[in-house]
């Protein structure tokens, strides 16, 4: 519950990025994160979703397309 929270008050988890041999730099997969970095970004999607099943359906459509429930 304390890791929702956290993500609606303080907004999701910045992906960390990995600079490549060619000296491109990318965003980390999903799979590349860190055990901590995983359960964050879950529970931002939790976050996210709680927030949004509790709007009326008049205001779900007009704060659906925000993906991160702080901006909601």
């Amino acid at each position: 519950m304390r890791m929702i929270l956290n993500s609606i008050l303080n907004g999701p988890l910045v992906w960390p990025t990995i600079v490549e041999e060619n000296g491109t730099t990318r965003t980390k997969k999903y799979e590349e994160l860190s055990v901590a970095e995983k359960l964050q970004v879950d529970f931002d999607f939790k976050a996210t979703n709680i927030v949004l099943q509790g709007l009326p359906p008049d205001v779900y459509a007009i704060a659906n397309h925000h993906k991160v429930p702080k901006d909601i």
